[in-house]
């Protein structure tokens, strides 16, 4: 069977993920990736209209899917099949910059990704939790290549980034001089409190040329989904497979880093914790975390 995953755009952190577990896959089945218009969003769509078999998604995206809430327009039979990882998201700016904290970035110009993305999702939910409105700052809609450009150029004040480790954001560490912005105090809290499919992650010092010290982000869990009519077997497969191999994925790709301990997760907090927003399992990934020992 032709098994088709939905990414994000190439070399973005789903088309590197979904490359690397479609690899396991092809010596049994024909595998494409295919980077969706919108990511998250699209890869839902692409699952809707029988185009996907599986698509990389953020878990804040999954249940308005379910549920057919903006921007989809009519529910969407979306079933969780694995877990991704969970990666910080901030915003960068360059060394010189007299941007320090989220609230300087008022009134400046800001890369936030395309309008239809999900990237741009998040920056609308955070902004909006921290009471901060689209209209006092100056958002720009450009991909991250070229939103590392602009912001190199002095095109914009400060670009928000995607779950690192990415080429983009190591080619800008490498060729300038950055730093990230933090949150003001309770800012961050604030957010995780408000949206439960976020976690706080971490940038660790070094994690790239310009973090000299730890500096605690938002992160979101990112989740590979299905659709209630794909077969069982195929998703048994799938799952089966990331779960045989999250040690090498995580070896062989750092955004799977920390795999096995999602999940691990289900063992000990249950099937709950792989239901954001309200998204059931396939039935086939029962079986699987089930054959795995993960799930009675």
């Amino acid at each position: 069977m032709q098994i088709c995953i939905g990414t994000s755009e190439i070399d973005g952190t789903f088309h590197r993920q979904g490359e690397a577990v479609a690899n396991l896959l092809r010596g049994a089945h024909p595998v494409e990736t295919k980077p969706m218009t919108g990511s998250s969003v699209g890869s839902a769509l692409g699952l809707h209209s029988g185009e996907l078999q599986f698509g990389f998604s953020a878990s804040n995206w999954i249940g308005r899917a379910l549920r057919g809430e903006s921007p989809f327009k009519e529910p969407i039979d979306i079933r969780m099949a694995a877990p991704a990882n969970v990666g910080p998201m901030f915003f960068v700016v360059r060394e010189d910059s007299d941007l320090y904290t989220i609230d300087d970035m008022r009134g400046r110009k800001v890369a936030v990704n395309f309008i239809d993305s999900g990237m741009y999702q998040h920056t609308k939910t955070i902004f909006g939790i921290l009471g901060i409105s689209l209209h006092e700052f100056k958002p720009v809609h450009i991909g991250f290549a070229e939103g590392a450009q602009k912001l190199i150029s002095g095109e914009i004040d400060a670009q928000w980034q995607c779950p690192i480790p990415n080429p983009v954001m190591t080619e800008l560490a490498n060729s300038s001089n950055i730093r990230v912005l933090s949150y003001a105090p309770g800012q961050l809290e604030r957010v995780l409190e408000k949206a439960t499919f976020y976690r706080q992650a971490s940038i660790p010092s070094g994690a790239f040329r310009g973090v000299v010290k730890e500096t605690a982000q938002v992160g979101v869990l990112n989740v590979i989904a299905t659709h209630e009519r794909v077969d069982n077997t195929i998703v048994r497969e799938f799952v089966g497979t990331m779960i045989k191999n999250a040690s090498s994925l995580g070896k062989s790709l750092e955004l799977y880093q920390g795999l096995e301990e999602l999940f691990k997760e289900l063992k000990i907090a249950g099937r709950d914790i792989f239901e954001p927003g309200g998204v059931s399992l396939h039935p086939g990934a029962v079986e699987a975390y089930r054959e795995a020992g993960l799930l009675p």
